[in-house]
């Protein structure tokens, strides 16, 4: 048995979690287009560019890939959790994306400085994580980490498991590799933490800001989790007594945004939406009491009514031009997000509402997102969409749960996770509505509708039903189909072929129409 799975029999079962609805028709679209992108060939940004800001911005690529896999995350844990086939492979296809050189590139040139907020040039660094850089740095291991706890497996904690490479054809010295695993990163990390007495690492030299620091304490706690031990709490009891003394709000309710590494002070910044809903949307997952007696006082301050009972967020007016020129919707879409993970549902469908009609909503073979539009207003209101909002924050926010970081970070998954009947595979491209098992009348129901190439052969291989000495009996729409026992088939026929292969249980049907399936235990 492996560390995770032996960690979540050790530690009893989960708060039960209420059971969603079956993904409509929005939530399996924004699902569809994550794992649309996840599948572009290695480099393939082609859907994900906004106007260039040499991804220095907040809508560059390594947000759009961590907050992608935090979608599919929380998807899976609460809306389809007997369907890890559905996430896996293009959950670990985000975290190969966030190693690439392209995303980190970056680093290079922002790691020298000398600007406003760190005057005094410093020297080029390449090493993306080795210091500073938490923006970057703490989505690699909280993606990793993650992977390990959702999937148990420990793909990442191989040494160089994730190694950051520099491999330049016409200049330099020759290659360069910089070589990591889950837990040397998250050692790392924890380690910077603590050498800055728990104030937060710095994004840019000498920049600690709230908001980039949350992943990496989300990525203590999945480290705890998979590992043991209490790192996060350890963090999170630094964290706010080394933020006691600037504060974490401000006296208005808004979230204070940076300080200063060196000369140990709070920048005093204009408020911001994004800020306040970025910060708000992951701190949650550690102290929502926190988070939510702040909340409604923020979203009354920034939100604005829209046509037809929609509701707007007042954009972030930036201090440059070059900021002003770059349209995007991050504080709507954080706002969203933020509304989604605090349980706030009236202001998220309206705000859901105001984006289906007004922000360039567009499906695509079978896929829902938001185009990009950098227009910043259209009669006085917002029109601006980015690729960081319309690809993923819309879609994160439409497919939580109120809570749903915070369940993630509160963990485990339960002492059966892992021994449940689930789908582990699948042939085909099939739309999954629905993938639930219910541990108390020990069913599997799964709802399938045909994907994007219509009328389709599809193959599910269901694992955790052999070895019980139990009997069990397959409906596909209330119609029994096949049954069997602890070690095999003993009952099938018809259009739906059931039979034992190795130690899943293989199905295959026609998928011309939405078919819902249930395997039952027997007593």
């Amino acid at each position: 048995m492996s560390n995770v799975a032996e960690a979540h029999r050790g530690a009893g079962t989960a708060r039960p979690v209420p059971e969603p609805a079956a993904l409509d028709d929005k939530q399996a679209g924004h699902l569809r287009r994550i794992v649309d992108l996840s599948e572009r060939l290695p480099d393939d940004w082609s859907g994900m560019l906004g106007r260039s800001t040499m991804q220095e911005d907040f809508g560059a690529l390594r947000f759009q890939l961590a907050y992608m896999a935090y979608a599919l995350a929380l998807t899976h844990l609460h809306r389809l959790p007997a369907a890890p086939a559905l996430f896996r492979k293009p959950f670990d296809s985000l975290i190969q994306k966030i190693l690439s050189i392209d995303v980190w590139m970056y680093w290079h040139y922002v790691s020298t400085g000398n600007v406003r907020l760190n005057k005094g040039e410093l020297p080029a660094r390449w090493d993306p994580v080795a210091e500073d850089n938490i923006m970057y740095s703490a989505y690699v291991q909280s993606m990793a980490l993650m992977y390990h706890y959702l999937f148990d497996d420990p793909k990442y904690a191989g040494k160089g498991a994730l190694s950051f490479k520099l491999q330049p054809l016409f200049w330099g010295s020759g290659d360069r590799i910089f070589a990591y695993d889950e837990k040397s990163l998250s050692q790392h990390l924890y380690w910077m933490m603590v050498e800055k007495g728990y104030l937060g690492i710095a994004c840019e030299p000498n920049c600690v800001f709230q908001i980039c620091n949350q992943p990496a304490i989300l990525g203590f706690r999945l480290h705890d989790l998979v590992y043991g031990g209490d790192l996060a709490g350890e963090v999170t009891e630094g964290y706010r007594k080394a933020w006691a003394e600037f504060g974490i709000r401000s006296p208005d309710g808004h979230f204070n945004i940076l300080a200063l590494e060196r000369e140990h002070a709070l920048v005093q910044r204009p408020p911001a939406p994004w800020a306040d809903f970025w910060l708000g949307a992951l701190m949650h997952a550690w102290d929502p009491e926190g988070v939510e007696a702040a909340y409604r006082g923020q979203m009354d301050h920034w939100k604005r009514e829209g046509p037809d009972g929609t509701l707007w967020i007042q954009p972030y007016v930036p201090s440059s031009n070059a900021e002003a020129r770059s349209g995007n919707a991050l504080d709507f879409g954080w706002a969203a997000v933020c509304a989604s993970e605090v349980g706030d549902t009236d202001t998220l469908e309206r705000l859901l509402a105001y984006a289906d009609r007004f922000l360039t909503p567009t499906w695509e073979d079978g896929a829902y997102y938001y185009r990009r539009r950098d227009e910043p207003m259209l009669d006085g209101r917002p029109a601006a969409m980015d690729p960081h909002t319309g690809n993923c924050l819309l879609g994160y926010a439409r497919l939580n749960v109120p809570g749903g970081l915070r369940k993630l970070y509160a963990g485990p998954l339960g002492a059966d996770w892992f021994s449940r009947p689930a789908i582990v595979d699948i042939s085909g491209r099939p739309d999954i509505r629905a993938a639930r098992h219910d541990p108390d009348t020990d069913e599997l129901r799964v709802v399938l509708r045909p994907g994007r190439g219509g009328r389709e052969q599809v193959g599910l291989a269901v694992s955790n039903v052999w070895g019980k000495g139990r009997s069990w009996r397959l409906a596909a729409d209330g119609e029994t189909v096949a049954r069997g026992d602890g070690d095999g088939v003993t009952d099938a026929g018809g259009r739906i072929s059931v039979q034992r292969e190795a130690s899943n249980l293989a199905i295959s049907l026609p998928l011309d129409g939405e078919v819902e399936l249930r395997l039952a235990m027997q007593p």
